[in-house]
C-alpha cells in the first residue's frame, strides 16, 4: 500500500513507539492522526509534524481505545479532518508486575490484572473492530486492497518474566487473534499484523536508573543496545509497504529471550 497521501491513525502517538510511528509514516507523507488520552502529548507531535512537513499533514485527537464511543468518535474526526484512515496502528497500551502472591502473603488484585487485559487487548480489538468497519466500506486499491491494521504485542507475550501475569496475558491475547482476524478481514481486503518488541529506549523505560538500562541492554544477543522507537516504526511501515504480508506476528528484539526474572 502506498502511504503518500493515505489518512493514518496511530494509538499511543503521543510518546514512545507511537510518536515514532507517526513520526515516520508523516515523513513518507501520511496524513497522521496522533490519538492519545495525552492531548498535551498529541498535540506536541501533531504540531512537530506540521511544522516539519507541511500543515495539515498531523491532527491531534483524543481517544481512549478501551471506550467504543470514544474510539469511534476519533475515527470520525480524523475523517472529517483528512479523509477515511486506511492504517491504523495499535500502538496504546499499559504495563503491569504484580507477584501473584505477595511478600505479604496476599492474592494479586483482580483488578490491576482486568484492567492491563482491558486495555491492551480489548482495548486492540475495540479499535480494530471500529477501523475494520470503516475501512470495509472504502473503494479497493491495488490487488483489492482497501486498508492495513498493525498491533503491538511484547516478546513478553512468549516468554514473560516473573510478575508479568497479567501483561503477558494481554500481548499473548494481541498475537492469537491477529491471524483469525487477518483471515476473518480478508474478504474485505484488510491486512492484520503484530510487532512483539523486546527492549526499547522508550520513555518509560528511560526513567530507570542507568545501571539497570545498560543491564537490561547487555542481555540482548545483538546488538547489545536497547531498540531504537524508529526501528520499530520502520517495521510497522514496511508492513504497510507490503501486500503480502498478512496474519504474522513478527519479533523485534535482537534474537533476545527474556530470563524468569
Amino acid at each position: 500500500m502506498n502511504i503518500q497521501g493515505t489518512c493514518a491513525l496511530v494509538t499511543g502517538g503521543g510518546s514512545g513507539l507511537g510518536e515514532a510511528t507517526a513520526r515516520e509514516l508523516a515523513r513518507l507523507g501520511a496524513r497522521v492522526a496522533v490519538l492519545d488520552l495525552n492531548m498535551d502529548h498529541a498535540q506536541r507531535v501533531a504540531t512537530d509534524l506540521c511544522a516539519r512537513h507541511g500543515e495539515g499533514c498531523a491532527i491531534a485527537v483524543s481517544c481512549n481505545v478501551t471506550d467504543p464511543d470514544s474510539m469511534a468518535q476519533a475515527i470520525s474526526t480524523a475523517a472529517a479532518a483528512q479523509g477515511p484512515a486506511r492504517i491504523l496502528m495499535q500502538i496504546a497500551g499499559i504495563g503491569s508486575a504484580r507477584r501473584v502472591v505477595g511478600k505479604d502473603g496476599s492474592a494479586a488484585s483482580l483488578e490491576d490484572f482486568a484492567q492491563v487485559v482491558h486495555v491492551n487487548l480489548i482495548g486492540t480489538y475495540n479499535a480494530a473492530r471500529l477501523f475494520a468497519a470503516a475501512c470495509a466500506k472504502l473503494d479497493p486499491l491495488q490487488d483489492g486492497a482497501r486498508g492495513v491494521m498493525v498491533f503491538t504485542a511484547s516478546v513478553a507475550a512468549f516468554d514473560g518474566q516473573v510478575g508479568q501475569q497479567a501483561y503477558s496475558a494481554s500481548k499473548a491475547g494481541v498475537v492469537g487473534m491477529t491471524l483469525p482476524m487477518a483471515r476473518d478481514l480478508a474478504q474485505h481486503g484488510i491486512r492484520v499484523c503484530t510487532i512483539a518488541p523486546g527492549l526499547f529506549a522508550t520513555p518509560l523505560l528511560r526513567t530507570l536508573p542507568e545501571p539497570i538500562q545498560q543491564s537490561l541492554a547487555a542481555s540482548i544477543p545483538f546488538p547489545a543496545r536497547l531498540g531504537k522507537p524508529e526501528e520499530f516504526a520502520e517495521l510497522a511501515v514496511h508492513i504497510v509497504h507490503n501486500n503480502h504480508m498478512n496474519g504474522e506476528t513478527i519479533r523485534l528484539d535482537g534474537a533476545l529471550r527474556m530470563a524468569p526474572r
